[in-house]
């Protein structure tokens, strides 16, 4: 049988044009009121997936 994607991984992560993978900050979706400005826009940003899971999320992706 082929492998299939894990579908809430596909949702959650994107490949660079590098091949690096790209996730989205958590605790932005709600108790929003108490957080700042300055962290509530810092938290929009998206950034790398840490080197010491890049492995597993490769795994969830089915990229080898």
């Amino acid at each position: 049988m082929k492998l299939k994607t894990k579908r809430a991984a596909a949702k959650r992560f994107k490949l660079t044009g590098t091949g690096k993978i790209r996730r989205h900050s958590s605790h932005h979706s709600h108790i929003l009121t108490k957080k700042s400005s300055k962290r509530k826009r810092n938290l929009r940003k998206s950034s790398l997936v840490s080197s010491a899971d890049v492995k597993r999320v490769k795994a969830m992706l089915n990229l080898g």
